[in-house]
């Protein structure tokens, strides 16, 4: 089951014979830890030399004795064509809940394009050669805000676990949360879920892309045409949670309402299809932001109605009600705005995942 994803996208160019030692945090613990590596946007094959998977103790440096080489196949090493990925073999290891896990990737053949994520809200480092197996940080001295190649990490839970993935934009990813702290929404559901006795919803996947839109790419493809790859084909997905839109309403020019809507029922359907639940947010306020005026708030609050009075969707967490401020309803409460009157805070983003109810997220199969 998926403990940590990410949505893979373009974020640069490839560069043979770099390092990469990535930093996420998983949500459901378990054993039988695999790594999924994704050339999907390359235009080149990708060879991983050599994988290794440990537990950060901090920074670059990992936990005495935890690094452990990954194969594949059986392989210390993989070659991943353009536009693929790869699973590596289980780890017989048990990754405990909420850890600080490390992927350190060596990469001795790429070019053409790379592919990452470019917005990860979390220090990871590189550096030129093969240090993958190595427990100091001495090597590891570069710093970067993005995670490459890595785009998902499964384990085997308890029976009956199960797992929601958040599809969504730069709120989702988390812009304007403190960086390392692990305070996106998502987060903090996670956080939630573990404490919660009555749901068996443990996984949590966050597939936000700064700037994505419902209908038409752009800052990494739309949610329709990234549905498939960034959250269904994830192990043990249960529900997917959709809050997205306000990138469409924004645009120039601005989807309309009736766009919008036809979007929102084309995805409900594909994971209805794929036997998962499909819960939703409604659009938050944004007025203060530059690309704001009346014309898209029209269409926000169109849209808004539909989402909370459709009955298409297996849940509706009202995130509008949640974030806006009861003087000027649309706009952000100053107490949750991040400062540029469409992001969230921390104190917002922890407010949004209160307001999921947990049990409604339990209703798809795994």
């Amino acid at each position: 089951m998926v403990t940590w994803a990410s949505s893979a996208g373009r974020v640069g160019a490839a560069v043979d014979g770099r390092g990469y030692r990535l930093v996420v945090r998983t949500s459901v613990g378990g054993t039988g830890l695999r790594v999924r590596l994704s050339n999907a946007f390359g235009d080149q094959p990708v060879t991983f030399g050599s994988v290794h998977a440990g537990l950060q103790r901090d920074g670059a440096a990992l936990v005495p004795g935890s690094n452990r080489r990954l194969t594949f196949g059986g392989a210390r090493s993989v070659t991943v064509p353009a536009g693929g990925i790869v699973y590596s073999d289980p780890l017989p290891v048990s990754v405990p809940a909420a850890s600080a896990l490390v992927v350190s990737l060596y990469v001795p053949r790429a070019g053409g394009v790379l592919t990452g994520h470019w917005m990860a809200m979390q220090t990871s480092y590189t550096t030129d050669g093969d240090h993958t197996a190595e427990e100091s940080g001495a090597n590891w001295a570069q710093r970067t805000g993005s995670w490459f190649y890595l785009d998902a990490v499964t384990v085997r839970p308890r029976p009956a676990a199960g797992a929601v993935a958040a599809l969504g934009d730069s709120i989702t990813d988390g812009w304007h949360s403190t960086t390392d702290f692990d305070r996106r929404w998502p987060d903090h559901l996670a956080r939630r879920l573990r404490a919660s006795p009555t749901t068996s919803i443990e996984g949590v996947a966050n597939a936000g892309i700064a700037g994505n839109k419902v209908l038409a790419d752009g800052p990494g493809q739309s949610a329709l045409n990234r549905l498939s790859r960034d959250v269904l084909a994830l192990p043990g997905l249960r529900t997917v949670f959709l809050f997205q839109g306000v990138n469409d309403i924004k645009a120039e020019p601005g989807a309309t309402a009736d766009q919008l809507i036809a979007g929102y029922r084309r995805l409900a359907d594909r994971v209805h299809a794929a036997g998962k639940c499909v819960a939703v947010a409604t659009i938050a306020p944004y007025k203060g932001w530059p690309e704001w005026d009346p014309a898209g708030e029209a269409v926000r609050r169109e849209v808004n109605t539909f989402l909370r009075t459709s009955g298409e969707f297996d849940a509706v967490t009202d995130f509008d009600r949640v974030l806006r401020s009861p003087d000027d309803p649309e706009r952000i409460l100053p107490a949750f705005d991040g400062g540029d009157h469409l992001h969230p805070n921390d104190k917002g983003m922890q407010a949004m995942a209160d307001a999921v109810d947990l049990e409604s997220l339990d209703c798809g199969s795994p």
